[in-house]
């Protein structure tokens, strides 16, 4: 079995997975024309997700990353930033 890639940080603050980090146990990578996003990233009231900040990549729709395999991240590990959960490991192949 392959290993999920983690999550390092995420500053995209009003994600309501983020409580001092990424709580969400999978993440998806996606975005458009303007680059990869957070796929999961949701504004809400609450606070969701496991009990501690040790988010993991599951999927990769960027086709054209360097780091995507099979629709995986294949990176040691993503940093997630600015207010639209941009992933900022994201490189164009």
């Amino acid at each position: 079995m392959a290993t999920m890639t983690a999550i390092t940080s995420c500053a995209a603050t009003t994600c309501a997975y983020n409580k001092g980090g990424c709580s969400a146990e999978a993440v998806t990578i996606a975005g458009d024309s303007n680059g990869a996003s957070c796929g999961t990233f949701v504004e809400l009231d609450v606070r969701g997700g496991l009990p501690v900040a040790e988010g993991h990549v599951g999927a990769c729709q960027r086709l054209e990353c360097a780091h995507n395999k099979d629709l995986m991240c294949t990176a040691e590990a993503i940093t997630v930033g600015g207010d639209t959960a941009n992933c900022l490991s994201y490189t164009a192949s």
